[in-house]
C-alpha cells in the first residue's frame, strides 16, 4: 500500500480513480506472472544415512537424554544388544538399545508397551499434536472463541482500514475556510502509507514477541491477543482525542500495528489449537470472520457519518453553508471535524475491552490445557526406574568384565576372579 500511494500520489496527484486503478493493475499482474512462472519445489529425498534413525523415529521410538545420537544395532559383537528383542519378553524388557560409548548411556524406547501394563507412558514432553478441521472444527468452543476475538479486532481495523480517509477530510475541512482538495488527498495518502508502514512492522514483530512468550516467559502465544487488543483500544483512545489532521498519524500507526500484529499471530494460534495439517482450511474459516466483523463495523460508523452529515441549507449558519462558501467537494459529506465519527469510536472501545477480556480468557484456558497435558506425559516411576536400575546392573557388569580381561592378558601375573 506504501509503495501503491506513493507512485499515485507523485503520477497522479488528487486523482482517486487512477490510483484505484494502480491498485488493480498492480496487484493482478504480479499474480498472473506467478501463474506463468512459478513451479513447485519437490521435496528432498530421505537420506540413507539416516534410515536407521529415521525407521526408529517412523515407530515411535524417542531419545532419552543421552550425548551420543548413532545407533548401533548388529547381530553379534559389542554392538548387539544386551536384551535378546526376539525373546517372549520382547514386549516388556527389549526396547532399549545400547549405543558405543558407556560413559553417557543413551536409551530408546519404543511408544509401544505391553498389554498388561497399567498405562501407556510416553517420553516426550510435546503437547500432543492437533488435527481438527471440517465439522470437528466449527463444534469446537476453542474455535468460537478465536472466532469472536478475531472479529472484533479486525473489523475494528477494517472499518478504521475503509474510513480513514474521510476521517482525515473531516478534520481537514473542520474550520477550514480555503479548502484544497489537493492538499486533501495529500492527507489521506499519509495516513495510507502509515497505515501500511506500520501492519507490515506489526506482522513481523509480533513473531518475535510470540516466540518470546512462549519460549522464554512460558506462556502460550494467544497471550498475544491481550496484547494486540490493549493496542487497538490505545489506537482508538488516541483517535476520540485527535483534533487536528496533523496530528492523525499517531492513531492510524497504532492501529496499523495492531492490525498487522493480529494477522500474524492467528495463523500461529490456529496451528497450535487445531494443527498444521489443515491450515489452510481452518485459517480460512477463521478469516470469515473479518467479513462479518468489517461489515458490521463499516456500516455502523458509515450510518453514524451520514446523520451527522448535514441536509437542510436553509440556515446560513449551517455547516453546509460553510461547505458550499469553501467550495467543499460534496454536499453529502460532514465536515466538522471528530464529531463526524467520534460516536462510533466509543463503540469500537467498548468492543477492544470485550475482546480484551475475551484474549485474557482464552490464555487463561490454553495454559490449563497445556498444564492438564504435561500431567498426563509424566514418567511412572514404578515401571520405569526398575527397568532402568536392572539396565545399569547389566551395563556396569558387562563394563567390569571386559576390563578384567584387558588386565589379565597384560600382565605377566595370572590374576584370578575374585
Amino acid at each position: 500500500a506504501f509503495f501503491f500511494a506513493t507512485i499515485a500520489s507523485i503520477a497522479f496527484p488528487g486523482d482517486t480513480s487512477a490510483f484505484l486503478l494502480i491498485l488493480a493493475l498492480g496487484t493482478a499482474i504480479p499474480m498472473l506472472l506467478g501463474l506463468v512462472i512459478v513451479r513447485q519445489i519437490p521435496l528432498p529425498t530421505t537420506n540413507s544415512e539416516l534410515g536407521v534413525e529415521r525407521e526408529l523415529h517412523g515407530r515411535g521410538e524417542y531419545h532419552i537424554p543421552s550425548s551420543e545420537t548413532t545407533l548401533f544395532i548388529g547381530e553379534n559383537g559389542s554392538r548387539t544388544p544386551l536384551l535378546d528383542p526376539t525373546s517372549e519378553h520382547e514386549q516388556e524388557v527389549s526396547n532399549y538399545h545400547i549405543p558405543e560409548s558407556l560413559s553417557a548411556v543413551g536409551l530408546l524406547q519404543d511408544r509401544s508397551t505391553s498389554r498388561g501394563s497399567r498405562t501407556s507412558r510416553r517420553v516426550s514432553r510435546e503437547k500432543p499434536t492437533h488435527d481438527i478441521y471440517g465439522r470437528q472444527l466449527w463444534l469446537t468452543p476453542d474455535f468460537h472463541l478465536l472466532f469472536t476475538i478475531v472479529s472484533l479486532l479486525s473489523g475494528i481495523g477494517i472499518m478504521y482500514i475503509n474510513n480513514v480517509g474521510s476521517i482525515s477530510k473531516a478534520l481537514y475541512a473542520k474550520g477550514n475556510h480555503n479548502y484544497d482538495e489537493l492538499e486533501a488527498s495529500q492527507w489521506q495518502a499519509t495516513q495510507v502509507s502509515t497505515l501500511s508502514v506500520c501492519n507490515f512492522a506489526g506482522r513481523i514483530l509480533i513473531g518475535l514477541i510470540a516466540d518470546f512468550t512462549q519460549n522464554r516467559l512460558r506462556l502460550p502465544r494467544v497471550y498475544c491477543l491481550c496484547l494486540i487488543s490493549a493496542l487497538f483500544i490505545v489506537s482508538q483512545v488516541s483517535a476520540i482525542n485527535v483534533n487536528e489532521v496533523a496530528n492523525l498519524w499517531k492513531a492510524t500507526a497504532l492501529l496499523g500495528f495492531a492490525y498487522g500484529s493480529l494477522m500474524g499471530i492467528c495463523p500461529a494460534i490456529v496451528i497450535d489449537w487445531f494443527g498444521l495439517a489443515h491450515l489452510s482450511e481452518n485459517w480460512g474459516y477463521v478469516l470469515l470472520s473479518s467479513s462479518l466483523g468489517g461489515n458490521i463495523f463499516s456500516l455502523m460508523f458509515g450510518h453514524n457519518l451520514d446523520a451527522h452529515t448535514p441536509n437542510d441549507d436553509s440556515d446560513t449558519h449551517s455547516p453546509l453553508s460553510l461547505a458550499k462558501r469553501a467550495d467543499l467537494p460534496s454536499n453529502h459529506q460532514c465536515f466538522d471535524g471528530r464529531d463526524c465519527y467520534v460516536s462510533s469510536l466509543y463503540v469500537t472501545v467498548v468492543a477492544c475491552l470485550f475482546a480484551l477480556g475475551l484474549s485474557v480468557w482464552a490464555g487463561m484456558r490454553d495454559q490449563r490445557k497445556t498444564t492438564e497435558a504435561q500431567r498426563e506425559v509424566v514418567w511412572e516411576a514404578d515401571e520405569w526406574m526398575p527397568r532402568w536400575g536392572y539396565l545399569r546392573a547389566q551395563i556396569h557388569f558387562t563394563y567390569c568384565s571386559h576390563s578384567y580381561s584387558f588386565i589379565r592378558r597384560a600382565l605377566p601375573v595370572r590374576l584370578t576372579w575374585p
